[in-house]
């Protein structure tokens, strides 16, 4: 039952966010832009205060979804957008090399500024991300332990985590953009890390390619 609840509630926050966009380009005075995106993640994590004497590389991972550019006024827009993404870390320890791969559903909700009236926008704003399961890899060189934990299963994580992202886009045609941008999750994964379970906030840095219709 408390599995069907959260994801009902999950569901429904998704179904909200679709909403939005929604009711928000019905509202716009100027032409909607629907457009999709995908790029490369390169995610890593900072550590909190918890026990979290290792050291970690980055996981690299994807990032792909919907986009909606609404204009507001000359040079203003507002760009939602509704995203799968995996981030994640490796770290090697004594005994082996762990990678950790996190799967979320993010959804930026950007303001795009045109600067001085050219193809480079600068994109910033808030973001909420609903983490969905988590893959786990441990490799001691002599066997491979992996398991995937469904997180409506697990109290381990935080199921949602906000936070903010900054960054560009240039925009090369009335078509096709290319971006880059930088996101961190101003929330904790959890808040008493231990060794299994370390404490830490999500960094990313992505570069993608976006097409509008």
């Amino acid at each position: 039952m408390l599995l069907f609840i959260k994801l009902h509630n999950m569901k429904k926050i998704i179904i909200l966010a679709i909403g939005l966009f929604a009711a928000t380009a019905a509202s716009a005075q100027s032409p909607i832009r629907l457009g999709v995106k995908a790029g490369l993640n390169i995610p890593d994590i900072i550590k909190g205060d918890g026990n979290n004497d290792f050291d970690t590389k980055v996981n690299p991972g994807f990032n792909a979804g919907i986009t909606l550019d609404i204009p507001l006024i000359t040079g203003l827009a507002f760009t939602p957008e509704l995203l799968y993404a995996t981030k994640g870390y490796k770290a090697e320890t004594a005994f082996g090399n762990f990678t950790q791969t996190t799967h979320f559903i993010d959804i930026p909700i950007l303001a795009t500024i045109n600067l001085g009236g050219s193809g480079l926008n600068l994109v910033a704003g808030p973001q909420v991300s609903f983490l969905t399961k988590t893959n786990n890899k441990f490799d001691s060189g002599f066997g491979t332990v992996e398991e995937t934990i469904i997180e409506d299963k697990s109290d381990r994580f935080k199921k949602s985590l906000v936070g903010g992202l900054i960054g560009f886009r240039y925009d090369i045609n009335d078509k096709v953009d290319i971006h880059g941008r930088y996101a961190l999750d101003f929330q904790k994964n959890n808040e008493d890390g231990s060794r299994e379970t370390p404490e830490y906030r999500n960094q990313v840095f992505s570069v993608g390619l976006g097409l509008k219709f």
